[in-house]
């Protein structure tokens, strides 16, 4: 259940609001937006009657209730998009709709400390905002390499003071939360472990930005459900990343990247969205103009993998863009950013002067 105040209410009447409907053995949580002020009732508000509630105040405009399964999570919670504001070394990066567009690049592991530190001043020089590496790998063979842990993730806090980047990186044990989270600005749940709900749960606890990848054959609701156990936490920093689901003919791509799902969790969530490309599509020749497709469906990130040598790297390697093809299609990303108004307006946001990669 949500009640909507009316604009210019007072904040002394929304606190005794707040205290009213309190009393009434519920949990509220605000959210304050530019003209209204949403008050979301949780608990048991099966028994409340609207009308008792509506009869408060005269600035309730009017008490409606959410009948979806997630309930913070959903659109009519807050009034309008949330936004996830992540500190890095070079400032505040804001994920959101009314936001520039966020790109997160790097290797799928970190391999080694010249690799990680190349990578990481490469993809800053051509406008990546976060790192992405992985530390711990969950791999579909036992075989496979599972990333080197620990002395990993002191090798993505080397690549972040050498480039200013924030890093984003995965984490899989909840035993693992501690040493992850002193290193990373982001903790990233990976779509093996989307309805890890013991692991869910302990993220949302520590407060700090959480990347959401869809699970690999999750339905819209299994993830926005996911992302509420984080919200329901006490963590309302949740952004929710595509990353690709299973399909029927891999012959040709990994997965199935679903761009579909864009506009479709915008009809449902207020949270930030993500898409990532390369998991989405496997082959580094189709993230390119996905990355574009993406940002014209609407997402506000995107997630690349970059490797100095694609070819020679331990895990992903085929889907890696190179430095040289990751510049240039941030050149594109820069065009069809600014064409629908999230491009990052600022002195040094220039479009570099070079061929497209994809006409657009």
């Amino acid at each position: 259940m949500i009640v909507v105040l009316r604009a210019g209410t007072p904040k002394e009447e929304i606190e005794r609001i707040c205290q009213e409907i309190h009393n009434q053995n519920v949990i509220t949580e605000k959210s304050i937006g530019q003209h209204k002020v949403v008050i979301g009732l949780l608990g048991d508000t099966a028994a409340l009657n609207g009308e008792h509630i509506q009869q408060i105040s005269p600035f309730i405009e009017q008490v409606v209730r959410v009948n979806k399964p997630y309930k913070r999570v959903s659109q009519e919670f807050r009034h309008g998009p949330s936004t996830v504001v992540v500190p890095t070394p070079n400032g505040d990066v804001a994920f959101g709709q009314e936001h520039p567009i966020v790109v997160v690049a790097g290797p799928c592991s970190v391999e080694n400390e010249q690799m990680i530190v190349e990578t990481a001043q490469r993809v800053k020089a051509a406008g990546a905002k976060f790192l992405r590496g992985g530390a711990y790998k969950p791999r579909t063979s036992p075989y496979a390499f599972q990333g080197h842990g620990e002395s990993a993730l002191e090798l993505l806090d080397k690549a972040r003071q050498a480039s200013g980047l924030g890093i984003i990186t995965e984490i899989m044990d909840t035993a693992d939360i501690e040493k992850v989270a002193a290193v990373a600005d982001v903790l990233q749940v990976g779509a093996r472990n989307m309805q890890n709900f013991s692991l869910l749960k302990k993220v949302g606890a520590t407060g700090k930005p959480i990347l959401l990848k869809r699970g690999i054959s999750a339905t819209v609701e299994e993830w926005l459900m996911a992302a509420e156990y984080i919200l329901a936490a006490g963590n309302p920093n949740v952004i929710l990343c595509e990353r690709g689901i299973r399909g029927f003919d891999r012959q040709y791509a990994r997965n199935t990247l679903d761009l579909a799902v864009v506009p479709v969790l915008r009809s449902l969530t207020h949270l930030p969205i993500m898409v990532d490309p390369s998991h989405g599509t496997g082959k580094a020749e189709y993230v390119p103009p996905m990355c574009l497709a993406a940002i014209a469906a609407g997402t506000d990130s995107l997630m690349v993998e970059v490797h100095p040598n694609p070819a020679k790297a331990l895990s992903d390697g085929p889907q890696s863009l190179t430095p040289e093809s990751f510049e240039q299609l941030m050149h594109d990303v820069a065009v069809v950013s600014k064409t629908f108004g999230r491009w990052e307006q600022t002195p040094d946001a220039h479009l570099p002067v070079m061929p497209a990669l994809v006409s657009v």
